[in-house]
């Protein structure tokens, strides 16, 4: 599978040279299935242009306007493909496969149905998909799936077809550790996990969109981002060792993997803090300094007009009275109010894919513990997990409680040697078998997909 973005297609030497690197990959003996964006800023020339007609456009007929663009792009590529020999075929969204839901703008995937791509594939040919856009199930009209969706269009028939690896070609050569623009130093990575990604992608890096790398790591696709510009390998992202892959990929939904507990944490407050600049990193210097483990940190204003904050800390016990009596010591040179301690506290969790992206998993953790009655103290959301802080002696009702709402198995069953079991999507559960080759960035031979 090979993904060419807007940049890469910007004019017709990009559009050639994307060409020219599908043939050589075919030559070396590979399958290959190219996915296409919109050229240069096609997308965004289309929105303007849409809003310059009307105000507010149907949902629906802006849709059909901006999945246009891709189909340029797929066109051109088709024209270059054929000049150096190969057969290429062209596939819109609805064409190759790709079943979304109704949600016009954003849309979500639903079914993977790629008959037509392995057909195409089985007589040796080229398929070339219009990346960003799909169709509903009932009615069939075009929809997109949003910013990165060509991303998640490549991965998402990677995995329907088997891929052995999903390459996105892009305008930098790989992820670096800062934007290279901004930190000159920045270096390149050469191998990251699925997990590290997603933080990534959440914290602002564009080179993957976040919903493209949870779809990745949920089907089990490492996927190679590499520049369109020059041949050297970029970074290879592989999909976590703990996650559970699924055997046929069918929706674009979170995947909750398991539900965790754990009594051995304790609060501290650091009461009416200085609101200055320094006056955290005065407090967490000297935490950090006695070797205390911060866990969570919340910040909030003391009181309405104050110009101190409160900080809750969450520490591991054995912990909160070193950190009780460091920062004691030093209360008067960070200029705070007072400490307070509040016991140990117990934090429940809930881990998978998706976790920050699906408002659903957040509302079911959260309206399940209401339900229980348990008080939550302070609530983490990450792209891999969810997780609420609780009085120590209601954890186990927590714990049981989110179980259940998740279809999980009770804590006696796990301790009994049965593993967890989602109640949704039972059905997928299954082995992927990856076949790349670490040493060149590549799909092996032995299972050449797409």
């Amino acid at each position: 599978m090979q993904k060419f973005g807007g940049s890469s297609l910007a004019d017709a030497s990009g559009i050639l040279r994307a060409a020219q690197r599908i043939a050589r990959t075919r030559e070396n003996g590979y399958q290959v299935v190219a996915v296409v964006s919109a050229m240069g800023d096609t997308t965004d020339e289309l929105c303007d242009l849409a809003a310059e007609v009307s105000s507010r456009p149907r949902p629906s007929d802006l849709d059909a306007l901006l999945s246009t663009g891709e189909l340029v792009s797929s066109a051109l590529l088709a024209i270059a493909l054929a000049d150096l020999g190969q057969a290429p075929i062209t596939f819109t969204g609805s064409m190759a496969g790709l079943i979304t839901d109704n949600v016009h703008g954003r849309a979500q995937i639903t079914d993977v149905r790629p008959d037509r791509i392995r057909t195409c594939l089985a007589r040796g040919e080229v398929p070339i998909v219009a990346g960003f856009q799909g169709r509903t199930k009932k009615g069939k009209k075009v929809t997109t799936l949003g910013r990165g969706g060509s991303d998640l269009t490549a991965v998402a028939l990677a995995a329907a077809l088997g891929a052995g690896i999903c390459e996105i070609y892009t305008d930098v050569d790989g992820v670096y550790t800062a934007d290279p623009r901004v930190v000159p130093r920045a270096r390149k990575i050469g191998v990251l996990s699925s997990e590290v990604m997603l933080e990534f992608a959440a914290s602002g890096c564009k080179v993957l969109h976040l919903r493209c790398v949870e779809y990745a790591r949920r089907f089990g696709i490492p996927i190679h981002v590499r520049s369109s510009f020059v041949p050297a390998p970029g970074t290879l992202i592989l999909p976590g060792l703990d996650r559970h892959p699924f055997r046929k990929p069918v929706r674009e939904q979170p995947v909750v993997t398991g539900v965790g507990g754990v009594n051995s944490a304790a609060k501290v407050i650091v009461v009416g803090v200085p609101d200055a600049p320094d006056s955290m990193a005065r407090l967490f210097q000297v935490l950090s300094r006695s070797g205390v483990n911060v866990q969570t940190i919340v910040q909030s204003a003391a009181n309405s007009g104050s110009r101190r904050s409160d900080v809750a800390l969450i520490v591991p016990a054995p912990e909160a009275s070193p950190a009780l009596a460091v920062l004691g010591a030093a209360q008067g040179t960070i200029g705070f109010q007072g400490l307070q301690y509040r016991g140990e506290v117990g934090r429940v969790s809930v881990t998978g894919v998706g976790m920050r992206s699906s408002p659903d998993v957040v509302c079911t953790f959260l309206w399940t513990l209401s339900e229980a009655g348990i008080d939550v103290d302070l609530v983490e959301i990450s792209e891999t997990y969810v997780a609420a802080i609780t009085r120590a002696e209601r954890l186990a009702d927590a714990e049981r409680a989110v179980r259940l709402a998740f279809g999980m198995a009770p804590v006696a069953e796990d301790a009994a040697g049965a593993a967890p079991r989602p109640a949704r999507d039972r059905s997928l559960a299954g082995d992927v078998r990856w076949g790349y080759d670490l040493r060149g960035f590549a799909a092996s031979p032995a299972s050449r997909g797409s």
